[in-house]
């Protein structure tokens, strides 16, 4: 009984469901629900639940609630919000570069570098200028990798150089002549003030400067990196959440046998 309910509650709440007016979902489809969180540089009190209210309102909100908030330090409010937007996206149009690529495990990955290039991959990742986070970096070099996903030390056909963190871009493309890279991975965690931009653009302009912009793989990754915004710097690939170690090593395997094919 319980999934004859099941599935008819299914159909029915799918024939609501328009992809060329596409809304938040939070209890029932279309009803626009938001969950929104922001801190104001004002003191915890009536007064900051109000001014957060009315700020919701100016966004476009409709009954808005204040259903969490707490003072950070004073003078500072955090606040967690629900409220309900009328606007919706059509999501059947909507269009986003993405890395072209077969996404493989480690093994396969092997095996394909082993029949179609014949000899380990050089890759060398760092996080470069003054990012001094690792996470990222470490999360797709180191062996132990992240996640379930092993890093690219552990790949019998890649040889990987972690070179870690706050490596001028000037070092880090010297260490590539020397160990004749094929790919360059550069790791982005700091963006204030779109550091990330000037950095990774700085990396681009060396690379061709030296004439090597076309001899190397060039990708990247972070938080607020995409694959759009990587090619817009002058990379090859970019690599944002939810990316592991398979997605980068496919993506490089496969590149580098499309440029190398006779």
């Amino acid at each position: 009984m319980s999934g004859g309910l099941y599935s008819m509650q299914s159909k029915d709440f799918d024939k609501t469901l328009d992809f060329s007016k596409v809304k938040p979902y939070g209890d029932t489809m279309n009803d626009g629900k938001v969950q929104l969180s922001f801190t104001l540089p004002v003191p915890t009190g009536a007064e900051a639940i109000e001014a957060a209210k009315q700020l919701l309102k100016q966004m476009g909100f409709e009954n808005p609630q204040v259903v969490f908030y707490k003072e950070l330090t004073p003078g500072y409010t955090f606040f967690n919000c629900y409220g309900s937007t009328m606007h919706t996206v059509d999501y059947s149009t909507i269009y986003v570069p993405k890395v072209e690529s077969d996404v493989m495990d480690m093994h396969e990955t092997d095996q394909y570098i082993k029949d179609n290039i014949g000899r380990p991959l050089v890759i060398i990742g760092a996080s470069t200028g003054t990012d001094a986070h690792t996470v990222g970096i470490d999360a797709i070099m180191n062996m132990k990798g992240y996640a379930g996903h092993y890093g690219l030390e552990r790949y019998e056909m890649i040889d990987a150089y972690n070179l870690g963190s706050q490596v001028p871009n000037e070092e880090f493309i010297a260490k590539a002549i020397e160990l004749k890279a094929d790919a360059l991975l550069v790791s982005q965690t700091v963006t204030q003030k779109d550091v990330h931009i000037k950095n990774l653009v700085e990396l681009v302009e060396l690379l061709e400067a030296e004439g090597l912009r076309k001899k190397v793989i060039l990708a990247c990754g972070g938080p607020r990196i995409s694959h759009e915004l990587a090619q817009e710097l002058g990379y090859d690939a970019g690599f944002g959440m939810n990316t592991y170690a398979d997605d980068v090593a496919s993506y490089i395997a496969q590149e580098f046998v499309r440029r190398n094919k006779v």
